[in-house]
């Protein structure tokens, strides 16, 4: 496997992991509609949250949703609105960000809430 690809699935389960502990349900991980992809799908009270994983380097300068594309975004919007369909959901939704930093020393996990409106 890829170094990337393994990088994003740790940070994908890192995420996961963090989120639990914030007292999120986990619903769902890596849910597909077509060619659209949700990383984690969450439930916090009466909010489905919809997240995007990014595996970010020490390099990088910035908020992790601005390094999600328009096509990136859309594909997310998609995906949420068929697992919406699919489960019949009819509450609040949310779509937050979080950036996984690998660090030489360290790992860094930063949640944006409402990270595309």
């Amino acid at each position: 496997m890829a170094k990337h690809l393994k990088q994003g699935q740790q940070a994908e389960w890192l995420a996961a992991r963090y989120l639990t502990n914030l007292g999120y349900l986990i619903v769902e991980k890596n849910y597909r509609s077509g060619r659209a992809e949700v990383d984690i799908i969450g439930q916090m009270g009466k909010f489905l949250v919809f997240f995007e994983v990014k595996s970010l380097q020490k390099t990088f300068h910035g908020n992790p949703e601005d390094s999600i594309g328009k096509h990136k975004k859309h594909m997310l919007f998609q995906a949420a609105d068929a697992y919406q369909m699919d489960n019949n959901w009819h509450q609040e939704i949310r779509f937050d960000a979080i950036s996984v930093n690998f660090y030489p020393q360290a790992i860094k996990i930063e949640h944006f809430e409402d990270a595309f409106s």
